[in-house]
């Protein structure tokens, strides 16, 4: 039985235009960012499918910043685009902006002008919008449509050299206004904005619209598979009418679903107010979807890439259920990841019968999952700490942690019954006392004794102090943008507990920023870079299992 992967229908496409000898046997894509805010988890479909088709098929792909809005742009964002780009794995043939051919564009104008195929607007945006008409009714021409060829280009050379305020004209494209695609009635081309360009500085004062700058774009670079998503379907009879009418090089467009992921938000607007109004701590907080956000919180480039692949490359829309994504990280960290033992919520346990004074060795499983991970030393005295949550004063039926009368295995350690416990004056458990058996020793035991418990512990001689921060959803929706009123009322205030009193096993001490670990029991954690002045700070990942749904039905 073949266990060739099927190829998605874009690959299909590439395949046959690449066997075909289309294009020269060339094959060329882009992945085109505007540098207007942090990359998220939507654009990692896109950035795996642009490198990860090219890459599949012998071919390049092109990095190109789409800096045609100075207002909203920042050296910032594209210094962070590159490093998320290059920590997925990928790696572009060439760097490029739009900024770069924006003497080429105005020339292309130009032209479309001298051909009587473009014109400058007089009209405001709300009049211009008026004019358009609806999806069924036809537009009406503007009162400026019919200015001649040597009033169009006088006016867009006094455009360029600065003489006309934002917003006083516009260049428009002459194509039809009673067109049943609205995209084609007249688009913009030029808008004015005097601000300052974070790569051209004041050369320019009028900045080409999308739809102008990107096909030519894509041209300029011989861009032979322009993949966008699903919303620029509508844009492609534009895209190819430009290239058409300045006779450029004949890129397609191809289109393909974005990627929707339910309990956030991915519209870069939404999650710039999110850090703005200080909801999260910035862009790579750890519970935003930024692939930056991803990368502090643990989530690794194998765990985001496969996430990808399973999600699939379509033409239709759907909203992907975040639990998909946790379990792609899941499977990666299982397989990867170094064991350890944390307790979150510390109470004391002292067992009585152990010597006082004496400390031994034990051994642990560093990754049951990976055979050549090795082990590493555990110490275990008399005075330990275990989970507030595993003891109770009162077990109930089909209790099988810690409770006066019950026995439990610590974790590669030895089997202990509980005794009995103290409260402090206010009431609170404070100390638990059990016996050992010694027999009971994890990998030699002799004693005969059955414990249906196992939990974990650290010694609390050698236990370091460490900070938990407990990551959950941003969200207390799945879609908070489809419900009425502000999205951001819908914040889940349990998104970010954290826990300053834990104590990790010694293990833990030289554990440095971004190593990754699993908390038995607890967890999949990595040390996040606020880890400063000798204490470690570790980031929820993901718990070690789907906690979220059970406690949606409660």
């Amino acid at each position: 039985m073949s266990t060739e992967k099927s190829l998605n229908f874009l690959e299909e496409i590439v395949k046959e235009d690449v066997a075909s000898g289309k294009h020269g046997g060339r094959l060329l894509t882009r992945f085109p960012p505007e540098p207007n805010g942090y990359l998220h988890i939507g654009h990692s479909k896109s950035i795996c499918l642009n490198f990860g088709v090219a890459q599949q098929f012998g071919g390049q792909t092109n990095l190109r910043f789409d800096d045609t809005n100075p207002v909203t742009e920042d050296t910032e964002y594209v210094e962070s685009i590159m490093e998320d780009i290059a920590w997925l794995g990928f790696k572009w043939a060439n760097v490029f902006y739009a900024s770069d051919y924006f003497d080429q564009l105005y020339n292309f104008a130009v032209k479309l002008i001298e051909q009587g195929l473009a014109y400058v607007d007089d009209s405001s945006a709300e009049e211009i919008a008026a004019l358009k008409g609806t999806p069924t009714e036809p537009g009406k021409d503007s009162p400026y449509r019919s200015r001649s060829i040597e009033e169009n280009l006088s006016l867009f050379t006094r455009m360029r050299n600065g003489e006309f305020k934002d917003g006083e004209k516009v260049l428009r494209a002459k194509i039809d206004m009673a067109s049943p695609n609205m995209h084609l009635r007249d688009p913009l081309m030029y808008r004015i904005k005097h601000a300052h360009h974070h790569r051209t500085g004041d050369k320019w004062c009028i900045y080409p619209m999308y739809d102008f700058a990107h096909g030519q774009s894509d041209a300029i670079e011989n861009i032979t598979h322009s993949i966008c998503t699903l919303e620029f379907e509508v844009h492609r009879p534009l895209y190819e009418w430009f290239i058409q009418k300045l006779d450029l090089y004949p890129s397609r467009q191809y289109e393909f679903a974005r990627l929707n992921l339910n309990y956030t938000v991915m519209s870069k607007r939404k999650l710039l107010q999110l850090v703005n109004e200080k909801h999260v701590t910035g862009w790579d907080d750890p519970r935003m979807p930024t692939i930056s956000g991803l990368r502090r919180r643990g989530y690794t480039p194998e765990s985001i890439r496969a996430f990808a692949e399973k999600v699939g490359v379509s033409r239709r829309d759907n909203i992907i259920d975040v639990g998909l994504l946790e379990f792609c990280i899941r499977e990666d960290l299982n397989k990867n990841s170094l064991r350890a033992m944390v307790v979150i919520d510390p109470l004391k346990l002292v067992i009585t019968n152990y010597e006082e004074g004496k400390t031994e060795i034990l051994t642990g499983e560093n990754n049951p999952e990976d055979e050549n991970s090795g082990t590493r030393d555990i110490p275990f005295s008399r005075e330990l700490f275990i989970e507030h949550e595993d003891f109770k004063e009162v077990a109930e039926k089909k209790y099988f942690r810690l409770a006066p009368g019950l026995m439990v295995r610590l974790k590669s350690a030895y089997i202990i019954r509980c005794d009995s416990f103290v409260k402090d004056e206010s009431g609170n458990i404070k100390e638990v006392h059990c016996t050992y058996f010694p027999e009971s020793r994890s990998g030699s035991d002799t004693s005969g004794l059955q414990a249906k418990g196992v939990i974990h512990w650290v010694e609390a001689n050698t236990a370091i102090p460490v900070e938990v921060r407990l990551y959950d959803r941003l969200f207390g929706v799945e879609d908070p943008s489809s419900e009425e009123g502000d999205f951001k009322s819908y914040l889940n205030p349990h998104s970010l507990e954290v826990k300053s009193n834990a104590l990790g096993e010694p293990s833990l001490k030289n554990a440095a920023v971004g190593d990754k670990f699993q908390f038995l029991r607890k967890g999949y954690f990595c040390v996040d870079r606020d880890s400063v002045g000798g204490k470690l700070i570790f980031n929820r990942t993901v718990p070690l299992k789907d906690s979220w749904a059970k406690e949606q039905k409660k």
